[in-house]
């Protein structure tokens, strides 16, 4: 994933290696090895300059060319890349990300595992030293259906209205929403991707957060973005919302090998209990 800070400040990419790496992304989720044409296709590049990337990447060894058939796959030359990564530890590899988010976002960041027992584990949090922050310790546990991931846990969980509720009242708030809009909650994490938590959990901070998938879409990890309630306006905490479903669905495909189902990006305003609160406050 590109830095934003680099783009920013106005930096110059190659485009001929972005090309390549989107054909091997392409290959890479492709379920069936495919030809030059269709991989141009799928990818928007140049049918010429497919055929000589393609040709390069398996010189290369990264794809692997099948004559009869005439078509690509991905080969196990890519795995010189990744084996040295196979061994470490997950939280270490995304931990660049959440410090890039704590960054351009001003927020606390934490990073939760959802632990086996229906819990949620806070396993890394990382802060400007500048900001005026809430915190949290690493090792907090929460039930994985409260606050903002647990809301898009529970979407991914996609339950039958009476089992969400019965769920639901067994949850713990300092300021219980209603289970109407609860749900409503729910179903809005579902399509966009991202939701929200206006101190409902914890009274005096608002949450934003998405959940890291594996192939069978089940969340194996939730990344949040705490605030002191009204210190990021209503714009700023749903950009921030957008970049943390970004970042959670990219770590979603590179560790779990398959890109998710596309999430429609609908941006919805607060909720119309807490926009007056939010504008008071903003």
């Amino acid at each position: 994933m590109r830095n934003n800070l680099d783009q920013a400040r106005g930096a110059k990419f190659v485009g001929a290696v972005e090309s390549a790496v989107t054909v091997l992304r392409y290959l890479a989720h492709a379920a069936t090895p495919a030809g030059v044409a269709s991989i141009a296709r799928e990818t928007g590049l140049n049918v010429s300059t497919t055929f000589n990337i393609l040709r390069t990447l398996a010189k290369e060894g990264l794809v692997a060319f099948e004559t009869a058939s005439k078509t690509y796959s991905i080969a196990l030359g890519v795995l010189e890349f990744s084996a040295p990564l196979l061994g470490t530890n997950q939280v270490d590899l995304i931990r660049p990300e959440l410090e890039r988010l704590s960054t351009e976002h001003n927020s606390l960041i934490g990073l939760w595992k959802v632990a086996p027992n229906d819990r949620i584990v806070l396993v890394d949090r990382v802060a400007g030293v500048n900001m005026i922050r809430v915190d949290m310790p690493t090792g907090t546990r929460l039930p994985a259906f409260i606050g903002a991931v647990g809301r898009c846990i529970a979407a991914t969980r996609k339950l039958p209205a009476k089992d969400l509720e019965a769920r639901f009242r067994r949850l713990r708030w300092q300021a219980p929403p209603r289970f109407d809009d609860y749900a409503a909650d729910v179903a809005a994490a579902g399509k966009r991707g991202y939701a929200f938590d206006y101190g409902q959990l914890f009274k005096g901070v608002d949450t934003v957060a998405a959940v890291i998938r594996d192939h069978a879409g089940e969340a194996r990890f939730g990344i949040s973005g705490i605030a002191i309630a009204g210190q990021l306006p209503w714009p700023a905490l749903a950009a921030l919302g957008r970049d943390i479903h970004k970042t959670a669905e990219h770590i979603s495909v590179s560790f779990y090998g398959r890109a998710l189902e596309s999430t429609r990006r609908r941006e919805t305003r607060p909720p119309a209990r807490t926009t007056k609160r939010l504008a008071a406050k903003a």
